[in-house]
């Protein structure tokens, strides 16, 4: 085979592949024109609250004055725009949306992100997405911009039940469990007005010997150590959680049941168009 239909062929074969991602999809929110998701299996409205502390008084809808749908700033169409420091709830309803189970679960998030962690993001953490019922430390998967490092590092993190893998309660960041855990990427490519892919797949969590990989713009950033505790959700309760103390623009989220092939993933990066169309 020729070096050109060589080519061909994986241009060809990324399409193909990418185009049949559509079947195993269960949440996409474009942000064209809205703020709720294009397709859902569960609810497919975006929720405001004042803080994860308390959602009983989440409303759908976008009651927020520093989250706006940036239009024709994504990286199709629209975008979500988090003006400032977003400190309070911001989230799609994760029952159904989301293909959670304790013993065996598996599946893939799909984002896009433009910032300079460096001059846009405020002191503190940054995680631009979680996924959970009760926090970061507890049956949760989240990737966040670290607080002190110069310049920020990028993490994945994934812990099952709290007790499980922190049964003598140490503070979280002076836990040597967790740190070891993470994911970290200390050189990122990032910038403010570049659009930059993130893709975490994860397969096995509550099995016991369930493990995550993280991908940036295609390309692997390394796997987690097998994650070996147990994973528990009120489903109720379980939220996909956007722009936690984040500041600059998030576009097509999408959330797959499986997770999805490194080729599969670089095919989503490489789309000229908005593949879950």
């Amino acid at each position: 085979m020729s070096a050109m239909r060589a080519l061909l062929f994986i241009f060809c074969a990324a399409v193909l592949s990418a185009a049949g991602l559509k079947d195993d999809l269960l949440l996409h929110a474009s942000f064209d024109n809205t703020i709720d998701a294009d397709h859902a299996a569960g609810d497919r409205r975006l929720h405001t609250a004042e803080s994860y502390k308390d959602l009983s008084a989440a409303k759908p809808g976008l009651h927020h004055p520093d989250v706006v749908i940036a239009k024709g700033a994504g990286k199709f169409g629209d975008a979500l725009q988090f003006v400032r420091k977003n400190t309070r709830a911001v989230y799609y309803p994760g029952e159904k949306n989301i293909a959670f189970s304790p013993t065996n679960w598996s599946g893939t998030i799909s984002f896009w992100l433009n910032l300079d962690p460096e001059t846009d993001l405020e002191p503190g953490y940054c995680d631009p997405i979680q996924v959970t019922d009760s926090a970061y430390n507890d049956s949760a998967i989240w990737v966040d911009f670290t607080r002190d490092d110069k310049p920020r590092h990028f993490r994945l993190g994934i812990f099952g039940d709290l007790n499980s893998w922190n049964p003598k309660n140490i503070p979280t960041d002076k836990n040597p469990d967790f740190l070891k855990r993470l994911v970290v990427v200390r050189k990122t490519p990032f910038a403010k007005g570049r659009w930059t892919h993130v893709v975490i797949t994860h397969r096995g969590l509550g099995s016991g010997k369930g493990t995550a990989t993280l991908y940036l713009n295609g390309e692997r950033q390394g796997e987690t150590e097998t994650i070996p505790e147990n994973f528990s959700w009120h489903l109720p309760y379980a939220t996909i959680r956007l722009g936690v103390n984040y500041a600059g623009l998030f576009d097509e989220l999408s959330i797959f049941r499986r997770p999805l092939s490194a080729q599969e993933v670089r095919a989503l990066y490489e789309s000229k168009s908005n593949p879950m169309r």
